[in-house]
């Protein structure tokens, strides 16, 4: 495949010119201007670079048409200034109509991951998805990120039709190190017809890369004839996963302003928590929600689970000097939930440190010990 080539797409329609080449993947222009992502494998050439290059040299309006006709740019002497400046216009192709279905007024949006080699699957890489379970085209950008990083890159950006499932990027086994977080973007619309319109959408969520390694996180999904990894982002309209940083914060500001209210309309003083910290001695925090707020209402379970992976980072950005010290973090026994967030964190976040399970004659089985190194 070379630059300049025109292809159609072998499992969703559409295609274009190739205007760059990187690796296996292939940059195809379409016919609205935008470069679309696709796999090498996954594209069929209909004409080659020099045959397009020949079809575009002979339409152009500085040769002579067929039958011998004038150039467009030499006008003959009988014509008037006026015609001499008239431009050429030549309409589009419409569209082929787009077949709506009963259900596809609600937007339904997967994102989903498929192992190239299940047999393979801690060495293979992955292809992600996107499906547009809907009647609207997206305008749609995938991004991702690591938790060490606060800015995004870039993976797929363009133009989704509606029904469709596309193919956004291959993920490579050492891509998995920067998606700690998955976000996507879209704007949903309707082409020559009056539709509902849908708010413009930006969602963020968490991406547990570990399961990229284990066999049985792989499913059976509707969209698909093989199992994959599925990430639903929008169901009949409701949107699934968001921005955290917004949920978490709006939630908790509304928890803690109406426990002032609750407190200043009782009379009782406002109580302010105080951590003796000496810098030197163990120090111990305890996790549990109720000891981190005095109000949980409204908060869901990732609500406050993120609350207290924050305080946790906290804690730890303000001991990284003091190497040598031991931080007991006390979590619960529960379902394990916040503790395997914490080992998670120490995983990706803090390798340099290490952990352990607290005393348990002092702590119980709740409770893990992290020494600054």
């Amino acid at each position: 495949m070379n630059i300049g080539d025109i292809v159609r797409f072998l499992n969703t329609t559409g295609g274009g010119r190739v205007v760059r080449l990187s690796g296996q993947l292939a940059y195809v222009e379409d016919e609205d201007g935008f470069e679309v992502p696709v796999l090498q494998r996954e594209c069929v050439i209909v004409q080659d670079a020099a045959s397009a290059a020949s079809a575009a040299k002979a339409k152009s309006p500085d040769r002579p048409a067929v039958g011998g006709r004038p150039k467009q740019s030499e006008p003959q002497p009988d014509q008037s200034a006026t015609a001499r400046h008239v431009s050429v216009i030549v309409e589009p192709e419409p569209d082929e109509p787009v077949e709506e279905t009963p259900t596809g007024d609600r937007l339904n949006i997967v994102l989903a991951y498929e192992p190239l080699n299940r047999q393979n699957i801690s060495t293979t890489s992955f292809d992600a998805y996107l499906v547009n379970d809907s009647n609207y085209f997206l305008y749609l950008t995938y991004l991702t990120r690591s938790d060490l990083e606060t800015e995004w890159t870039s993976r797929y950006a363009g133009l989704i039709e509606p029904n469709m499932q596309v193919l956004l990027c291959e993920v490579k086994r050492e891509d998995l190190a920067d998606m700690d977080r998955v976000c996507v973007q879209f704007i949903a619309f309707k082409r020559d017809k009056s539709f509902t319109i849908k708010p413009p959408v930006s969602l963020e969520t968490p991406l547990d890369t570990t399961k990229f390694c284990k066999l049985h996180c792989f499913r059976a999904n509707t969209y698909f004839d093989q199992d994959v990894l599925a990430l639903p982002l929008v169901t009949d309209d409701k949107i699934m996963a968001r921005n955290p940083l917004e949920v978490y914060s709006q939630s908790i500001d509304a928890s803690l302003r109406a426990k002032k209210r609750e407190d200043q309309r009782k009379g009782v003083p406002v109580r302010k928590r105080k951590i003796s910290d000496d810098g030197k001695s163990d120090l111990v925090i305890d996790l549990h929600i109720t000891e981190l707020l005095d109000n949980t209402g409204g908060l869901t379970p990732a609500d406050m689970l993120n609350y207290q992976i924050d305080k946790f980072r906290e804690v730890m950005d303000s001991n990284l000097r003091n190497h040598g010290r031991k931080i007991i973090f006390i979590h619960g026994k529960g379902d394990g939930v916040l503790r395997q967030a914490i080992l998670k964190e120490m995983r990706h976040r803090y390798k340099a440190h290490s952990a352990q399970d607290a005393s348990f004659r002092e702590y119980g089985y709740g409770a893990t010990q992290i020494t600054i190194r």
